[in-house]
């Protein structure tokens, strides 16, 4: 009997629809009578809001409505919103903390009178003192971004926050597993260095866009271009006090998210202007207006690390610094779950781990693609090299001694299962040809390689719930709130239900989120979907097959154990076969009727005592991504050139292999932009290279010559679904590190800081490799 969907690379479910422009996008979507939303922002970091004087915007032709924070009051329960922090107002209240703030909103007929009201709305500001560096934030001098801010209780592992006053700092994490000064006493060598990276932004193809309407009943009903419906479902029903069932919330396809669409960004606003003017509302962002919209964290990391003279590392303090901007958004998670992975994946005696997340008067920082795990590895990747190099021992080898094996403790106290670290790291060495001499380069140009590799815990707890409906003709539909983003979630839904019901993967269709259709999941973030919902799709899928067998009995009167479901059919052992749609039909009397399943999954969760970190069971599994490159450096300029890329991921089992490898060669393209080119760069708060134009991401002549995505099978046991776990972060954790060391490799500039830019591999090369040097 043959179940093949499971591990075949089915072409996507949705290719033909994406490339006849047929498939929906909420950046597309209309409603008869609707409003353009325009939003009007803070020119200043941080300054009181004196008046605004909308009178000459309310005179352009086609101008319906001004709408500013004394508007927003009159139809919300509540002031902020905010997955960690209730700290972030629809529009500014009183004060504005960044440059870019959402001060007021212009409503108009169309988006070019919106857009030209908008730059009329006259706003008086009163200047206040801002700051902008993380590590200066920390300060009990510096300026406090919010005098006082409430904590959320929406997360479980994140109810130990609590209200913050008078500080900027608004989780301070620790982590303790043995006696970290001890092991530095015991070390032969001790290494200390600080790492940068600075802020990122995710660049979605699509913009951020919503679209509110209010309904019979007073429904409020938003479309939009989310990655979680559910949490942005809770979160309007507690801004506008009613009940969820009184809040919908639907998506479609996604193109892009990469993080900055998780939790509320345009859908209160969205909301609030559909209530108040009783028309449909639009409001889509430009690609400007993304960068003051959601970033990814700057940080400072500090590494003191304890190594004896054969390498082997028996110390670590790991401090780091999460500048989250100026609302927190999901910065606390960041710093604590990624906080706790900061040692990297090697088995430390002695870790202590402090992240603190902070507060500044930049855009607010959030999730994006790794979830802080490219800064965390960037940081103890570097100092991997910087510590093999110092000592003599080849990197790659100097990684083998200390990779975190299965069997054995994390630093957080949980002991490591299903991790494919040493295969990684094996298929690194293999693929790259480790031991083979690299050419040489030609005069000015100097070439050589480097190698990278890092882990992530998955977000954990959190609940994914599923249905599975099959009907008559046995065509079956999921509904489901994961979000198609790109990432072919639709296909491997498919392929994990097909595989359990005996179908085809073309025979299931996957219902997009709709919170008035579709159940819970806690969201589209952090590579759990394919774990966690596939889990949710096994569980309801197995309740639609047990039906089905128990139908089968009864009617065909064979016992239970001889019976399966393959090719679309009840078979038996002794060859009889009953097509399902037959058996639908002799169950119901007629082509009629459903089978319905459900699933549900949470997996198992012990939170970490507050003064040590130590939990027996803090992740439901682990990620393991590498990356090794060849690079050429121009010692003349400091222009770099990668010649060759891999990127290898621990994929558990591949639901998908094609897939999979898209997964890990575009997670690692993002990642190559933030390593060699992509900074938000600021003057006093103010971001000058907003746009495309000016901040560089990678085009088609900045790809290696040789690129390779490899998938590294090591598949998981227990609750896994087939094996599998997700990979659309695996390919970012390594890229940067594995370029950096690769130039140091080459010319011996030990950079610090991202990105790799010529003038800061220039400045860092020895006084001996540079060309004067050789002259």
């Amino acid at each position: 009997m043959s179940k093949n969907q499971v591990g075949r690379s089915v072409p996507r479910l949705e290719s033909e629809a994406k490339v006849t422009g047929t498939v929906e996008y909420i950046h597309n979507f209309e409603l008869p009578g609707m409003l353009y939303g325009k939003i009007v922002r803070s020119v200043l970091p941080h300054a009181r809001i004196v008046g605004i004087d909308s009178g000459a915007a309310l005179e352009v032709p086609g101008v319906r409505k001004v709408v500013t924070a004394a508007e927003v009051r009159t139809v919300t329960a509540v002031d902020y919103v905010g997955p960690a922090f209730h700290d972030q107002p629809v529009l500014a209240i009183d004060k504005v903390v960044f440059v870019g703030e959402p001060v007021a909103c212009v409503l108009a007929e169309d988006p070019r009178a919106a857009t030209e009201a908008a730059d009329l709305v006259d706003v008086e500001y009163e200047e206040l003192p801002a700051v902008f560096d993380e590590v200066a934030a920390c300060s009990p001098d510096a300026p406090l971004v919010h005098e006082r801010v409430e904590a959320s209780a929406m997360f479980s592992d994140l109810k130990t926050l609590s209200d913050r006053r008078s500080t900027n700092v608004i989780l301070d994490y620790q982590l303790r597993r043995g006696e970290v000064e001890q092991g530095f006493a015991e070390a032969d060598h001790v290494f200390e260095n600080t790492f940068h990276s600075p802020a990122s932004v995710h660049t979605t193809m699509e913009p951020f866009v919503s679209l509110g309407e209010v309904g019979d009943g007073g429904l409020i009903t938003v479309h939009s271009a989310t990655q979680n419906p559910s949490i942005v479902q809770i979160e309007l029903a507690r801004l506008f006090g009613v009940p969820e069932n009184r809040i919908r919330v639907r998506t479609a396809f996604l193109g892009g998210g990469f993080g900055a669409k998780l939790y509320p960004k345009l859908e209160p606003l969205v909301a609030v202007c559909a209530m108040l003017t009783r028309r449909p509302v639009k409001i889509a962002l430009t690609m400007d207006e993304q960068f003051v919209t959601l970033t990814r964290h700057a940080t400072t990391i500090r590494l003191k690390t304890g190594v004896k003279a054969d390498g082997t590392m028996v110390a670590r303090h790991c401090d780091v610094t999460w500048n989250t901007g100026a609302y927190a958004d999901i910065g606390p998670r960041v710093a604590q779950k990624t906080g706790f992975t900061a040692a990297g994946p090697y088995d430390i005696k002695h870790v202590w781990i402090d992240s603190r997340c902070v507060y500044t008067n930049l855009p607010p920082a959030g999730a994006m693609r790794g979830f802080g795990v490219p800064q965390v590895a960037w940081a103890y990747e570097r100092q991997s090299d910087i510590i093999a190099r110092e000592l003599g021992i080849d990197p790659l080898a100097f990684r083998e001694r200390n990779v975190l094996r299965n069997g054995r403790p994390h630093a957080a106290g949980t002991e490591i299962r299903g991790a494919g670290t040493e295969e990684v790291l094996a298929e690194l060495r293999r693929s790259m040809r480790w031991d083979e001499p690299l050419e040489d380069g030609d005069g000015m140009v100097v070439r050589g390689r480097g190698v990278a590799f890092g882990m992530k815990a998955v977000i954990t707890p959190s609940t994914s719930v599923a249905i599975i409906n099959l009907s008559g003709d046995a065509s079956c539909r999921v509904y489901c709130s994961s979000v198609d983003m790109g990432q072919a979630s639709d296909t491997a839904y498919a392929q994990i239900v097909a595989e359990v019901l005996g179908l085809r993967t073309e025979d299931v269709a996957i219902v997009h989120p709709d919170t008035q259709i579709t159940p819970y999941d806690m969201g589209t973030l952090g590579s759990r979907s394919l774990y966690h919902m596939g889990n949710a799709l096994q569980r309801a899928a197995g309740e639609v097959r047990d039906q089905l067998l128990a139908y089968a009995v009864e009617h065909l009167e064979i016992p239970l154990e001889d019976l399966d479901l393959a090719d679309g059919a009840v078979v038996a052992r002794d060859g009889r076969r009953m097509p399902l749609p037959e058996l639908v039909a002799a169950r119901f009397g007629m082509q009629a009727g459903n089978v319905i399943g459900r699933g549900e999954f949470t997996p198992s969760y012990t939170k970490p005592e507050p003064d040590t970190g130590q939990s027996p069971n803090i992740a439901a599994f682990w990620m393991v991504g590498g990356a090794g490159a060849e690079v050429s450096v121009d010692t003349e300029t400091g222009d770099v050139k990668v010649h060759r890329l891999v990127v290898l991921g621990d994929a558990g089992r591949a639901i998908n292999p094609d897939v999979v490898r898209a997964q890990l060669t575009g997670a690692a393209v993002m990642q190559l932009g933030m390593a060699c080119s992509e900074e938000m760069s600021y003057e006093n708060g103010q971001l000058t290279n907003a746009g495309l134009a000016y901040y560089k991401v990678p085009g088609m002549l900045d790809m290696p010559e040789r690129f390779e995505g490899i998938v590294v099978e090591f598949p998981m046991e227990g609750d896994a679904p087939f094996g599998a776990k997700g990979v659309g972060e695996t390919g970012t954790f390594a890229v940067a590190p594995a370029v950096a060391n690769a130039v140091e490799n080459a010319a011996g500039a030990r950079v610090m800081g991202l990105p790799l830019t010529p003038d800061r591999i220039w400045e860092a090369l020895p006084a001996s490799g540079r060309p004067e040097a050789r002259s």
